[in-house]
């Protein structure tokens, strides 16, 4: 048997400050985890968006709108800087199971950030909800 890839000590570390984000609900310190140049990549939206500024403004609001939010599952790659992470949550009364790419550059900082959904009828649900909070925003950081 072998080894179980190691995250890179900087991104556990930032991991672990966003799992404890996650957990109280309040993504108030996010900022400090993020690069000022990271990518979010959203599962209703084509082109990402850019800069630290679109990130902590899609997570913070996407927090919003999940409720039941859990992460179930982790894995992490050969070079210990990025991970997956398996969630479920409910978007109004449709239940979604997702992953959560996280790349983290050697700081600890994420530098990309990109989600994936499904079923559709809840990622539909998910892009209403979002649409109707940032609509008029947050297409300015593509």
């Amino acid at each position: 048997m072998t080894d179980l890839p190691q995250l890179h000590p900087a991104a556990a570390k930032s991991l672990s400050a966003w799992h404890e984000m996650v957990a109280k609900g309040d993504l108030g310190d996010l900022r400090s985890i993020v690069h000022p140049d990271a990518t979010f990549r959203s599962p209703v939206a084509f082109k990402p968006y850019r800069s630290a500024d679109a990130v902590v403004l899609a997570l913070s609001t996407v927090l919003t709108v999940f409720a039941d939010f859990a992460y179930h599952r982790q894995a992490t790659t050969d070079d210990g800087l990025n991970v997956v992470l398996e969630f479920s949550a409910m978007v109004g009364d449709k239940a979604v199971k997702g992953i959560d790419f996280v790349r983290f550059d050697e700081d600890g900082q994420i530098v990309d950030f990109e989600v994936m959904m499904r079923p559709l009828n809840g990622v539909q649900a998910l892009a209403e909800e979002m649409g109707k909070r940032l609509g008029g925003i947050i297409p300015a950081y593509k």
